[in-house]
C-alpha cells in the first residue's frame, strides 16, 4: 500500500510550455508533423487558450503574407 501511496504522491503536475513551445507545436501542427511526445504535452495542459490565441495569430499572420506575395507578384506581372 505505501509503494501505491509513494507512485502517486510522486506525481509530477505537467509542466506548463513555454511560449516559444507553444508557437513551435502550433507551426509544427499546421504542417502536420506534431511529434507524438509534443502532442500530448500539449493536449495535457488545463487551458487550450495560448495555443489557441497563437493558432489566430499564425492564421492572421500567414494570410497576410500570402495576400502580400499575390499582390506583389500580380504587380511584377503588369
Amino acid at each position: 500500500m505505501k509503494q501505491i501511496l509513494t507512485f502517486f504522491s510522486a506525481a509530477k503536475p505537467p509542466k506548463t510550455p513555454s511560449l516559444l513551445q507553444i508557437i513551435w507545436s502550433v507551426l509544427a501542427a499546421a504542417f502536420g508533423v506534431q511529434s507524438s511526445k509534443n502532442h500530448h504535452r500539449d493536449f495535457n495542459q488545463s487551458s487550450p487558450k495560448p495555443y489557441i490565441i497563437v493558432g489566430i495569430t499564425f492564421t492572421l499572420v500567414f494570410i497576410a503574407l500570402l495576400l502580400f506575395a499575390v499582390k506583389a507578384a500580380i504587380k511584377l506581372a503588369n
